[in-house]
């Protein structure tokens, strides 16, 4: 590729120029071999980086005017491929994850860990601690905040639940918000203070 500095990429990939095209192609190719590197095994799975790429194109192509020089242009320009990429490939690695699963419970992957003792006891507390969050869970939340919450728990993006639940990021930010003030009065009513528990969702 050829050796272009911050000015040099900025003046050539702007509108108008006589080497644009040039330039683009230039830095298509850089960012086929980046993220070649960077997402091929991630999420367990492969995308079609060439769409990625090209995506991460457009981007770059409109936000040149947000380039602040603090590092290098290819450096910048990759670090927003990189992003789409991973946008793309969380959504086909949760593609097939249900929300109505997270909502019954059925594949749902975390812990509660109670960090107050280290008694003989701990394993004990921690089950009825998870036993309670469940509960918890069903009982104090409605519909729609179950469904967000154990998306969250599930490791599922916002977007990807906004999709599910026909919502927007907003929205879903705010359910999730009042699922965890009624999750944390739900342990306090029942003499758990929050503090005591390394649960990432309070």
């Amino acid at each position: 590729m050829v050796s272009l500095d911050n000015g040099d990429w900025l003046k050539r990939l702007r509108e108008g120029s006589e080497n644009r095209d040039f330039a683009i192609s230039e830095l298509r190719r850089y960012l086929l071999r980046g993220l070649a590197r960077s997402l091929t095994h991630r999420y367990g799975g492969k995308i079609q980086i060439e769409d990625v790429a090209q995506v991460a194109l457009i981007k770059i192509l409109a936000s040149l005017d947000s380039f602040q020089g603090r590092s290098r242009f290819t450096t910048w320009a990759m670090s927003i491929a990189t992003r789409v990429g991973i946008s793309e490939l969380r959504r086909h690695y949760y593609r097939d994850v249900s929300l109505d699963q997270s909502m019954d419970g059925e594949s749902r992957r975390y812990e509660v860990e109670d960090t107050s003792t280290h008694s003989t006891e701990q394993h004990e507390g921690k089950q009825e601690l998870f036993h309670l969050l469940t509960k918890l869970i069903q009982d104090c939340l409605s519909e729609k905040q179950r469904a967000a919450i154990n998306g969250t728990l599930e490791g599922l993006p916002i977007e990807e639940i906004a999709v599910r639940l026909n919502s927007n990021r907003n929205a879903v930010y705010k359910l999730v918000h009042d699922a965890r003030l009624r999750l944390r009065q739900g342990f306090e009513a029942n003499g758990i203070q929050a503090d005591d528990i390394a649960l990432t969702l309070l």
